[in-house]
């Protein structure tokens, strides 16, 4: 897990069988944000469910690809940021998908500066600075 704000981390896929130390690590809500099928051998969404359940881990599968990123995906994003009760853990194939995802929806719904997103991602290992146009086209809205 790479840890992005207190409470927000990101990684790439993960092992149904790292539940269980994802609870005990104090992961309350898992956010995947790879389709279903993306690459052989990936774990569903509705297995990941299924298993994160049977952890106490709240669940939300919201895919995203290059091509079908849109602005429903950043709120629904940040929708489940905010009902979130207690640390997060996003994630995708590499975790890039899930740390634009976030740093979207902060400037976007959270009114982050996008600056301070690039930062906080570039801290984190993850170069987010071809979305610093669309970020601060959002800041501007």
């Amino acid at each position: 897990m790479i840890q992005l704000e207190d409470d927000m981390s990101i990684s790439p896929q993960i092992d149904i069988g790292s539940l269980r130390t994802l609870a005990a690590a104090g992961v309350k809500m898992i956010i995947n944000n790879r389709p279903d099928g993306e690459e052989p051998g990936q774990p569903t969404s509705a297995d990941t469910k299924a298993a994160a359940a049977e952890q106490g881990i709240d669940y939300r599968h919201i895919p995203v690809t290059a091509n079908t990123l849109s602005l429903d995906h950043i709120d629904e994003f940040a929708s489940a940021m905010a009902e979130a009760q207690g640390p997060i853990l996003a994630y995708c194939k590499s975790g890039y998908r899930s740390t634009l995802l976030w740093g979207l929806a902060m400037v976007r719904v959270n009114g982050a500066a996008p600056s301070d997103v690039l930062e906080k991602a570039g801290s984190a290992g993850m170069d987010l600075s071809s979305a610093r146009p669309l970020m601060e086209q959002m800041a501007g809205q």
